[in-house]
C-alpha cells in the first residue's frame, strides 16, 4: 500500500534517486533540504514515515529526529536515518534517539524499500503490503479488503485498523490502553471506553461472515484474536 515518505536530504542527486524509486513503488513522495523545511511540510500532513540524512544545513538530522521525539504530535513517526557515518557508536546514536533503522551511504533502492516495507509493518502494519489470515477471516492490507469464504466484509478505517492489529499480534491479550497506543496512536486523545464501542462494531461487521467469534473478551484484561 502506497505511503506518504518524507525526504531531509540536501544533495540533490541523491534526494531525486531516492524519490524516483520510492514513486515507482508506488509510494507518494515529498522532498525537503533542511530540517527547517521539512518541519513546514510536517506541520501540513504528518507523513508515514521520514528518510532523513544525517547531515543538513542547520540542524542537524539526529537534533531534528530528537525534536521530534520529544512532542506528541510527531514522536511516532517512523524514522529511518540515512548517513555516510558507518562506525557502530553513529549507528547506536542514531537509534538512540529514535530512530526506527540506520542506513549507511552508499545504499542500493532496492534494500532502502525492504528496510521502507519492514519499518512500515513494525510501526504501522496497516500501511504494509501484507495478507494475514486467521481462522478462515482474510484481510489483504494492499487492497484494503476483507474476506471471509469468498464474501467481503464491509468496515471502516478504524474498524480495519483495529483488525489489522488483533490479526497480525493474534493470540496475545491487549487491554484498551495497548489498543489505543497501537491503533488510535498515542498522540490521540481518546477514552478508553472507545475501543469497546469499535470492537461491538467490528463484531457486527464479523457477524454477517460468521467470524465475530474471532474477537474475544478476555474479562479484565482486554481483547485478543484467537481462531482457538
Amino acid at each position: 500500500m502506497a505511503a506518504r515518505i518524507l525526504v531531509v536530504e540536501d544533495e540533490p542527486a541523491i534526494q531525486e534517486l531516492i524519490a524516483y524509486s520510492m514513486r515507482q513503488a508506488g509510494h507518494a513522495v515529498f522532498s525537503a533540504r533542511s530540517a527547517e523545511e521539512a518541519m513546514d511540510i510536517i506541520n501540513d500532513a504528518l507523513p508515514d514515515l521520514l528518510l532523513l540524512d544525517w547531515m543538513l544545513p542547520g540542524m542537524s538530522g539526529v537534533d531534528f529526529a530528537r525534536m521530534l521525539r520529544r512532542a506528541s504530535r510527531t514522536k511516532t513517526i517512523p524514522i529511518i536515518m540515512l548517513t555516510a557515518r558507518a562506525e557502530e557508536s553513529d549507528k547506536v546514536a542514531g537509534l538512540e534517539i529514535g530512530a526506527d533503522d540506520y542506513l549507511t551511504k552508499p545504499f542500493s533502492p532496492r534494500e532502502l524499500l525492504a528496510r521502507i516495507k519492514a519499518v512500515l509493518r513494525r510501526r504501522s502494519p496497516e500501511a504494509a503490503d501484507d495478507i494475514v489470515e486467521i481462522g478462515g477471516l482474510r484481510l489483504d492490507s494492499a487492497s484494503h479488503r476483507v474476506t471471509a469464504n469468498d464474501n467481503e466484509v464491509t468496515l471502516g478505517p478504524t474498524e480495519f485498523r483495529l483488525l489489522h492489529f488483533l490479526m497480525t499480534h493474534s493470540e496475545r491479550v491487549h487491554s484498551r490502553t495497548q489498543l489505543l497506543d497501537q491503533v488510535w496512536g498515542d498522540h490521540v486523545f481518546v477514552e478508553d471506553r472507545t475501543v469497546d464501542v469499535h470492537i461491538r462494531r467490528l463484531r457486527k461487521a464479523l457477524e454477517a461472515v460468521s467470524k465475530d467469534g474471532l474477537v474475544q473478551t478476555v474479562r479484565g484484561s482486554g481483547y485478543r484474536m484467537s481462531a482457538g
